[in-house]
Protein backbone atom coordinates (compact mmCIF):
# COMPACT_ATOMS: atom_id res chain seq x y z
CA UNK A 1 0.00 0.00 0.00
CA UNK A 2 1.46 3.25 -0.21
CA UNK A 3 2.07 5.99 2.11
CA UNK A 4 0.43 9.37 1.96
CA UNK A 5 1.99 12.05 4.58
CA UNK A 6 -0.50 14.30 6.43
CA UNK A 7 1.48 17.77 6.66
CA UNK A 8 0.13 20.66 8.65
CA UNK A 9 1.25 23.19 11.21
CA UNK A 10 -1.15 24.90 14.32
CA UNK A 11 -0.56 28.19 12.36
CA UNK A 12 -2.29 27.95 9.58
CA UNK A 13 -5.45 28.07 12.32
CA UNK A 14 -4.28 31.57 13.46
CA UNK A 15 -4.00 33.15 10.07
CA UNK A 16 -7.57 35.12 9.28
CA UNK A 17 -8.65 37.92 7.32
CA UNK A 18 -11.68 38.85 8.93
CA UNK A 19 -15.20 37.73 9.72
CA UNK A 20 -16.94 36.23 6.92
CA UNK A 21 -13.79 36.03 4.60
CA UNK A 22 -14.11 32.61 2.87
CA UNK A 23 -10.47 31.76 3.04
CA UNK A 24 -11.46 31.01 7.02
CA UNK A 25 -9.18 28.47 9.13
CA UNK A 26 -12.40 26.54 9.22
CA UNK A 27 -11.12 24.83 6.20
CA UNK A 28 -8.83 23.13 7.69
CA UNK A 29 -11.08 22.07 10.45
CA UNK A 30 -13.51 20.61 8.11
CA UNK A 31 -10.44 18.95 6.46
CA UNK A 32 -9.25 17.08 9.20
CA UNK A 33 -12.31 16.23 10.76
CA UNK A 34 -13.77 14.68 7.59
CA UNK A 35 -10.27 12.66 7.32
CA UNK A 36 -11.18 11.75 11.01
CA UNK A 37 -14.40 10.61 10.25
CA UNK A 38 -13.66 8.60 7.90
CA UNK A 39 -10.89 6.31 8.92
CA UNK A 40 -8.16 7.91 6.23
CA UNK A 41 -6.34 10.71 9.00
CA UNK A 42 -5.79 7.37 11.13
CA UNK A 43 -3.92 5.75 7.95
CA UNK A 44 -1.40 8.88 7.56
CA UNK A 45 1.64 9.35 8.93
CA UNK A 46 1.21 13.37 9.99
CA UNK A 47 4.25 16.08 10.20
CA UNK A 48 4.33 19.46 11.71
CA UNK A 49 5.60 21.48 8.79
CA UNK A 50 8.72 23.44 9.42
CA UNK A 51 9.20 27.27 8.58
CA UNK A 52 10.86 27.85 5.16
CA UNK A 53 14.15 29.17 5.07
CA UNK A 54 14.99 32.47 3.51
CA UNK A 55 17.10 31.14 0.90
CA UNK A 56 14.69 28.45 0.21
CA UNK A 57 12.24 31.37 -0.35
CA UNK A 58 14.61 33.32 -2.62
CA UNK A 59 14.39 30.53 -4.99
CA UNK A 60 10.95 31.20 -5.87
CA UNK A 61 10.67 34.59 -4.72
CA UNK A 62 12.16 38.31 -4.93
CA UNK A 63 14.41 39.64 -2.39
CA UNK A 64 12.88 43.21 -2.51
CA UNK A 65 9.27 41.02 -2.44
CA UNK A 66 10.08 38.90 0.65
CA UNK A 67 11.43 41.98 2.66
CA UNK A 68 7.95 44.08 1.28
CA UNK A 69 6.32 41.21 2.61
CA UNK A 70 8.03 40.65 6.19
CA UNK A 71 8.17 44.26 6.35
CA UNK A 72 3.96 44.69 6.07
CA UNK A 73 3.48 42.13 8.38
CA UNK A 74 1.23 43.93 11.14
CA UNK A 75 1.74 43.31 15.20
CA UNK A 76 -2.04 43.89 15.67
CA UNK A 77 -5.39 44.31 13.29
CA UNK A 78 -4.82 43.98 9.55
CA UNK A 79 -2.36 44.87 6.46
CA UNK A 80 -4.36 44.92 3.55
CA UNK A 81 -2.58 43.42 0.58
CA UNK A 82 -4.61 43.76 -1.81
CA UNK A 83 -8.35 44.02 -2.32
CA UNK A 84 -9.20 40.67 -1.15
CA UNK A 85 -6.10 39.54 0.56
CA UNK A 86 -4.89 40.77 4.22
CA UNK A 87 -2.57 40.13 6.69
CA UNK A 88 -3.39 39.64 10.77
CA UNK A 89 -0.31 39.28 13.18
CA UNK A 90 0.09 35.42 12.71
CA UNK A 91 -0.23 35.16 8.55
CA UNK A 92 3.32 35.34 8.08
CA UNK A 93 3.93 32.60 10.60
CA UNK A 94 1.53 30.92 8.84
CA UNK A 95 2.98 31.73 5.45
CA UNK A 96 6.43 30.44 6.30
CA UNK A 97 4.99 27.16 7.62
CA UNK A 98 3.08 26.81 4.31
CA UNK A 99 5.78 27.04 2.30
CA UNK A 100 7.87 24.97 4.19
CA UNK A 101 5.08 21.94 4.07
CA UNK A 102 5.94 21.99 0.44
CA UNK A 103 10.17 21.16 1.48
CA UNK A 104 9.37 18.81 3.98
CA UNK A 105 7.01 16.70 1.79
CA UNK A 106 9.42 17.06 -0.80
CA UNK A 107 12.45 15.69 1.26
CA UNK A 108 10.31 13.20 2.57
CA UNK A 109 8.92 11.65 -0.74
CA UNK A 110 12.30 11.79 -2.07
CA UNK A 111 13.97 9.98 0.55
CA UNK A 112 11.43 7.40 0.16
CA UNK A 113 10.07 7.60 3.51
CA UNK A 114 6.35 7.94 1.97
CA UNK A 115 4.63 7.69 -1.26
CA UNK A 116 2.99 11.00 -1.50
CA UNK A 117 2.08 13.95 0.86
CA UNK A 118 -1.01 16.13 1.14
CA UNK A 119 -0.51 19.23 2.47
CA UNK A 120 -3.63 20.90 4.50
CA UNK A 121 -1.82 24.39 4.93
CA UNK A 122 -3.07 27.76 4.48
CA UNK A 123 -2.38 30.51 2.77
CA UNK A 124 -2.66 29.18 -0.27
CA UNK A 125 0.05 29.81 -2.55
CA UNK A 126 -0.45 29.45 -6.44
CA UNK A 127 -1.93 33.04 -6.60
CA UNK A 128 1.45 34.70 -5.70
CA UNK A 129 3.74 35.66 -8.64
CA UNK A 130 7.31 35.70 -8.01
CA UNK A 131 7.09 39.14 -6.58
CA UNK A 132 3.31 40.19 -5.77
CA UNK A 133 1.14 38.76 -3.29
CA UNK A 134 -2.55 38.40 -4.32
CA UNK A 135 -5.98 36.55 -4.19
CA UNK A 136 -5.45 35.03 -0.93
CA UNK A 137 -1.58 33.97 -1.65
CA UNK A 138 1.70 35.44 -0.23
CA UNK A 139 4.25 32.74 -0.90
CA UNK A 140 4.05 30.39 -3.42
CA UNK A 141 4.01 27.07 -1.68
CA UNK A 142 4.12 24.76 -4.61
CA UNK A 143 6.79 26.92 -6.42
CA UNK A 144 9.23 26.61 -3.18
CA UNK A 145 8.75 23.11 -3.43
CA UNK A 146 9.67 22.66 -7.14
CA UNK A 147 12.40 24.36 -6.29
CA UNK A 148 13.39 22.38 -3.56
CA UNK A 149 13.55 19.66 -5.37
CA UNK A 150 15.34 20.68 -8.36
CA UNK A 151 18.28 22.57 -6.03
CA UNK A 152 18.24 20.04 -3.39
CA UNK A 153 17.99 16.76 -5.01
CA UNK A 154 18.72 17.56 -8.18
CA UNK A 155 15.15 16.17 -10.28
CA UNK A 156 15.45 17.21 -13.70
CA UNK A 157 11.71 16.68 -14.57
CA UNK A 158 8.87 17.57 -12.59
CA UNK A 159 5.57 18.07 -13.49
CA UNK A 160 2.74 20.70 -11.95
CA UNK A 161 -0.65 19.67 -12.53
CA UNK A 162 -3.39 22.63 -11.41
CA UNK A 163 -7.20 21.90 -10.92
CA UNK A 164 -7.96 24.78 -8.62
CA UNK A 165 -11.09 26.57 -10.29
CA UNK A 166 -8.78 30.26 -10.55
CA UNK A 167 -5.95 29.83 -12.51
CA UNK A 168 -2.68 29.58 -10.54
CA UNK A 169 -0.94 32.92 -12.15
CA UNK A 170 1.88 33.03 -9.48
CA UNK A 171 2.72 29.49 -10.54
CA UNK A 172 3.08 30.15 -14.45
CA UNK A 173 5.05 33.50 -13.64
CA UNK A 174 7.97 32.01 -11.22
CA UNK A 175 7.87 28.77 -13.57
CA UNK A 176 7.72 29.63 -17.39
CA UNK A 177 10.41 28.74 -19.23
CA UNK A 178 12.01 26.47 -17.20
CA UNK A 179 12.59 23.22 -19.52
CA UNK A 180 12.61 21.30 -15.81
CA UNK A 181 9.07 21.65 -15.15
CA UNK A 182 5.79 20.97 -17.22
CA UNK A 183 2.72 22.90 -15.63
CA UNK A 184 -0.93 21.88 -16.65
CA UNK A 185 -3.61 23.34 -15.63
CA UNK A 186 -7.58 24.00 -15.77
CA UNK A 187 -9.66 26.55 -14.56
CA UNK A 188 -12.80 28.95 -15.82
CA UNK A 189 -12.40 30.91 -18.29
CA UNK A 190 -13.12 34.59 -17.24
CA UNK A 191 -12.24 34.19 -13.77
CA UNK A 192 -10.43 35.59 -11.63
CA UNK A 193 -7.43 36.42 -12.16
CA UNK A 194 -8.19 36.93 -15.77
CA UNK A 195 -5.43 35.38 -17.72
CA UNK A 196 -4.19 32.03 -18.70
CA UNK A 197 -5.41 31.81 -21.98
CA UNK A 198 -2.36 32.61 -23.12
CA UNK A 199 0.31 30.77 -21.84
CA UNK A 200 3.76 33.20 -20.81
CA UNK A 201 5.71 30.14 -21.98
CA UNK A 202 6.20 26.53 -24.36
CA UNK A 203 5.85 24.76 -20.65
CA UNK A 204 2.82 25.33 -20.10
CA UNK A 205 -0.76 23.76 -21.24
CA UNK A 206 -3.37 26.09 -19.84
CA UNK A 207 -6.82 24.93 -21.07
CA UNK A 208 -9.62 27.25 -19.91
CA UNK A 209 -13.00 25.51 -19.14
CA UNK A 210 -16.53 27.58 -19.84
CA UNK A 211 -18.82 28.57 -17.52
CA UNK A 212 -21.41 25.43 -16.54
CA UNK A 213 -19.56 22.64 -17.44
CA UNK A 214 -19.00 19.66 -15.37
CA UNK A 215 -16.64 17.12 -14.83
CA UNK A 216 -16.79 15.35 -18.22
CA UNK A 217 -15.19 18.58 -19.82
CA UNK A 218 -12.57 18.32 -17.03
CA UNK A 219 -11.99 13.91 -18.28
CA UNK A 220 -11.87 15.06 -21.52
CA UNK A 221 -9.34 17.58 -21.16
CA UNK A 222 -7.44 15.32 -19.19
CA UNK A 223 -7.31 12.49 -21.29
CA UNK A 224 -7.34 14.44 -24.89
CA UNK A 225 -4.32 16.74 -23.42
CA UNK A 226 -3.04 16.46 -20.12
CA UNK A 227 -1.93 12.79 -20.39
CA UNK A 228 -0.35 12.69 -23.44
CA UNK A 229 2.20 15.96 -22.60
CA UNK A 230 2.69 14.53 -19.43
CA UNK A 231 3.86 10.98 -20.31
CA UNK A 232 6.19 12.67 -23.36
CA UNK A 233 7.58 14.74 -20.34
CA UNK A 234 7.93 11.63 -18.16
CA UNK A 235 8.26 13.79 -14.75
CA UNK A 236 9.91 12.16 -11.79
CA UNK A 237 7.95 14.32 -9.34
CA UNK A 238 4.39 15.34 -9.60
CA UNK A 239 3.17 18.22 -7.69
CA UNK A 240 -0.26 18.91 -7.79
CA UNK A 241 -1.93 22.59 -7.18
CA UNK A 242 -5.16 20.63 -5.58
CA UNK A 243 -7.70 23.50 -5.76
CA UNK A 244 -11.62 22.04 -4.88
CA UNK A 245 -13.77 24.91 -5.76
CA UNK A 246 -14.94 23.31 -9.31
CA UNK A 247 -16.88 21.94 -6.81
CA UNK A 248 -20.93 22.23 -8.16
CA UNK A 249 -21.39 23.83 -4.12
CA UNK A 250 -18.66 26.37 -4.52
CA UNK A 251 -20.40 29.54 -5.05
CA UNK A 252 -16.80 31.37 -6.50
CA UNK A 253 -16.97 29.82 -9.68
CA UNK A 254 -19.44 28.37 -11.91
CA UNK A 255 -17.98 24.97 -12.90
CA UNK A 256 -19.95 21.30 -11.58
CA UNK A 257 -17.38 18.91 -10.66
CA UNK A 258 -18.34 16.37 -7.54
CA UNK A 259 -16.19 14.16 -5.40
CA UNK A 260 -16.33 11.72 -7.75
CA UNK A 261 -14.68 14.23 -10.50
CA UNK A 262 -11.80 15.26 -8.26
CA UNK A 263 -11.33 11.14 -7.32
CA UNK A 264 -11.05 10.18 -11.13
CA UNK A 265 -8.38 12.68 -11.44
CA UNK A 266 -6.62 12.05 -8.81
CA UNK A 267 -6.75 8.28 -9.73
CA UNK A 268 -5.16 9.13 -13.54
CA UNK A 269 -2.09 11.41 -11.75
CA UNK A 270 -1.22 8.31 -9.79
CA UNK A 271 -1.48 6.14 -12.58
CA UNK A 272 1.02 8.35 -14.32
CA UNK A 273 3.10 8.90 -11.34
CA UNK A 274 3.47 4.98 -11.43
CA UNK A 275 4.86 5.05 -14.76
CA UNK A 276 6.72 7.79 -14.52
CA UNK A 277 8.04 9.29 -11.25
CA UNK A 278 8.06 5.67 -8.66
CA UNK A 279 4.58 7.47 -7.59
CA UNK A 280 6.01 9.92 -6.24
CA UNK A 281 3.08 13.28 -5.87
CA UNK A 282 2.93 16.19 -4.00
CA UNK A 283 -0.46 17.67 -3.20
CA UNK A 284 -0.73 21.12 -1.50
CA UNK A 285 -4.35 22.63 -0.89
CA UNK A 286 -5.39 25.70 -3.09
CA UNK A 287 -8.64 26.93 -2.66
CA UNK A 288 -12.44 25.07 -2.03
CA UNK A 289 -14.53 27.27 -0.10
CA UNK A 290 -17.80 25.60 0.58
CA UNK A 291 -16.92 23.68 3.90
CA UNK A 292 -18.68 20.44 3.37
CA UNK A 293 -17.63 19.88 -0.44
CA UNK A 294 -14.39 20.67 0.42
CA UNK A 295 -13.82 17.95 3.13
CA UNK A 296 -15.41 15.44 1.12
CA UNK A 297 -13.62 16.25 -2.42
CA UNK A 298 -10.25 16.04 -0.04
CA UNK A 299 -11.25 12.49 1.27
CA UNK A 300 -12.37 11.58 -2.13
CA UNK A 301 -8.16 12.65 -3.54
CA UNK A 302 -6.66 11.51 -0.03
CA UNK A 303 -8.15 8.49 -0.29
CA UNK A 304 -7.24 7.59 -4.02
CA UNK A 305 -3.60 8.53 -2.94
CA UNK A 306 -3.38 6.44 0.37
CA UNK A 307 -5.07 3.33 -2.07
CA UNK A 308 -8.09 3.41 -0.49
CA UNK A 309 -10.69 4.43 -2.96
CA UNK A 310 -10.85 3.57 -6.39
CA UNK A 311 -11.69 5.71 -9.10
Amino acid sequence: MPITAYITHPSCLKHEMGADHPECPARLDAINDYLLSQGLLGMMPTYEAPAVTHEQLLRAHGAHYVAHIETLSPHEGYAQVDPDTRMNPYTLTAARHAAGAAVLATDLVMAGEVTSAFCAVRPPGHHAERDAAMGFCFFNNVAVGIRHAQRQHGVTRIALVDFDVHHGNGSEDILAGDDGVLMVSTFQQSLYPYQGDIPKGTNMLNVPLAPRTYGDAMRKVVIEQWLPAIDRFRPELIYISAGFDAHRDDDMANLGWVEADYAWLTARLVEVAERHAQGRIISMLEGGYALHALARSVGAHVGVLLGAVDA
